[in-house]
């Protein structure tokens, strides 16, 4: 045979119903001594051609497991008719080996019919369910041998539903240990009650042979033979001597053995916070909970709480959680002070910011407005000056000017600020006729810097600039497109030209410096034509001249 894995409750009900005589592994993932000996538990399924042996994990199977009273894992149950006949707890083959060979015997037989003799047998229900009882001694919780039988009987015969052949049986055997049905289901109802029967020392079932070989052979003190037959592994000579050999050392050595020591586990260890769990349910809860997953087996008892016990530790948790909730109160109303004062101080951090930028941009406006002020003052000093020459002029000439006058009379966008050669260079249009216009110097290529620095030089309501960006726009167009006819003839009659060039002094001898001139053949004067030998290198390298002095001009 093979091992025979169960993953669900129901194989493992359909597994114990099929054979009446079977053994069932409980084993956990977790468990370290159940993934090491399972090997060796196939090797042994193998060889067990009778008895079928299975295992089943304790997560396939949920809460059904508490059926089986599981307090230790791995754990062998043999169960004979449905019925658990014995177990073994922790890993200890040559005890499944023996207790396999014990009921080796019963493989043959069928599962028995209620009222009638067992199939394959020759005992009768009640026959067969008293030696049941009787071999359930081991495996389960049983009475006292001190109650006579006298108060067996009546135990068995009040305990319900059992038959009244069993309770006959049971009768005629007053020498033989029997248990109540009650005490029979002791372990299936609580996973951790404490069997009826007293615990055995666990030094009184040491091989006494073992013993001596170790304190008359070895020279071990007899407390160290008996520890070190207790806590190896395999309870034998060689497995005690390599346990005193690792712990020999120890403070405790010598001490006497704890109460309990090496018995059957009755709780179970979470070895990361040290907490004892009474059965597998709370170890599971446990393990969901926190997410550890290092257990081992422990002797220690969990006692259940009395009444009053588990009122008062209600109470306590009560307490407790009043205590938590006082304590996550006070630290809510330490976070809302906190966040208020972080709100109130961003609030003033974002009120002494926007007066900063408040601030910033009236000093700014303050600044626009005094340099408008000093741009104003400068230009009425000017005017001034210019009126006070005017003045004197008029005195010297006779109440006459030399300069110009429009229409309106005195012009300021027309005033000459220099006088000297080319002053009347830009005078076309005065209402003087031309021979009485003072004689002046033709345009010369040479003061192109000359007379770009003149036109700079108009800062007053940024005219010069525009003077200049619409030069520079005359000049570009005819230094890009020197093949086309609208490019090389200016109007000095459009109303830009009136205001934008003709007022400024050497801006008109710009123009007649780089081939723009009047032609022979127009008598009024209109139009500014660019000559046929005009040189497209010097209008380029005029244009770049006119753009820098633009850029500098700001």
């Amino acid at each position: 045979m093979t091992l025979i894995e169960l993953t669900t409750s129901d194989e493992l009900k359909s597994f114990l119903a099929k054979n009446v005589v079977c053994v069932v592994t409980f084993s956990a993932h977790w468990c370290g001594p159940c993934k090491a000996s399972k090997p060796q538990l196939e090797a042994m399924a193998k060889t067990s051609s009778k008895i079928p042996i299975s295992i089943v994990h304790e997560s396939d199977i949920g809460d059904y497991i508490h059926t089986f009273s599981v307090r230790a894992f791995p754990s062998y149950i043999l169960f004979h008719n449905g019925t658990e006949a014995q177990r073994v707890e922790g890993v200890n083959l040559q005890g499944v080996q023996d207790m396999i060979a014990a009921h080796a015997d019963k493989a043959g037989d069928s599962k028995p019919v209620m009222g009638g003799n067992t199939l394959g047998g020759s005992h009768s229900a009640a026959e067969a369910r008293a030696l049941r009882l009787a071999k359930l001694g081991g495996g389960a919780a049983v009475a006292s041998p001190a109650k006579n039988a006298e108060t067996k009987s009546k135990d068995e015969t009040t305990a319900a539903p059992m038959d009244t052949d069993d309770a006959k049986v049971a009768a005629t055997e007053p020498d033989s240990t029997s248990t109540t049905k009650d005490d029979i289901m002791t372990d299936a109802d609580n996973a951790v009650c404490t069997p009826v029967t007293e615990k055995k020392n666990p030094v009184d079932d040491l091989d006494p042979v073992a013993i001596k070989n170790l304190t008359e052979e070895m020279g071990f003190s007899l407390i160290r033979a008996q520890k070190g037959l207790l806590f190896s592994t395999g309870k034998t000579v060689e497995s005690a001597i390599e346990w005193l050999m690792q712990h020999q050392d120890d403070a405790d050595i010598d001490d006497p053995i704890p109460e309990g020591a090496g018995g059957t586990a009755n709780s179970y260890k979470c070895n990361e916070c040290g907490k004892i769990l009474s059965n597998v349910a709370n170890l599971e809860l446990h393990a969901n909970k926190t997410g550890h997953s290092d257990f081992e087996e422990s002797t220690q008892a969990v006692i259940p709480l009395t009444v009053e016990e588990k009122a008062a530790k209600i109470l306590e948790i009560k307490a407790l959680l009043k205590a938590k909730r006082v304590e996550r109160e006070e630290a809510e109303k330490v976070d809302h002070t906190e966040r208020e004062k972080q709100r109130r101080f961003m609030g003033k951090e974002m009120s002494q910011t926007r007066e900063q930028m408040e601030m910033g941009a009236r000093k700014r406006e303050a600044q626009v407005r005094k340099r408008e002020k000093m741009e104003l003052k400068r230009e009425r000093e000017r005017i001034r000056a210019e009126l006070e020459k005017d003045k004197r002029e008029r005195i010297a000439n006779k109440g006459r000017l030399k300069g110009r006058l429009g229409v309106d009379g005195y012009a300021p966008s027309a005033i000459q600020y220099n006088t000297g050669e080319g002053a009347s260079g830009s005078g076309s249009g005065s209402g003087e006729p031309a021979a009485q216009r003072p004689k002046t110097s033709g345009a010369n290529a040479a003061k192109i810097d000359e007379y770009i620095s003149k036109v700079s030089s108009y800062r007053a309501g940024g005219d010069g600039g525009k003077c200049l960006k619409v030069l520079t726009l005359l000049v570009g167009n005819a230094a890009d497109n020197p093949g086309e006819e609208k490019f090389k003839k200016i109007n000095m009659e459009t109303k830009t030209y009136k205001s934008k060039v003709k007022p400024f002094l050497g801006a008109k001898n710009l123009l007649l410096s780089v081939g723009f001139g009047i032609p022979k053949e127009e008598n009024d004067g209109s139009h500014l034509v660019l000559n046929e030998d005009a040189n497209i290198e010097l209008l380029k390298a005029t244009k770049v001249k006119l753009e820098q002095a633009m850029a500098k001009y700001g």
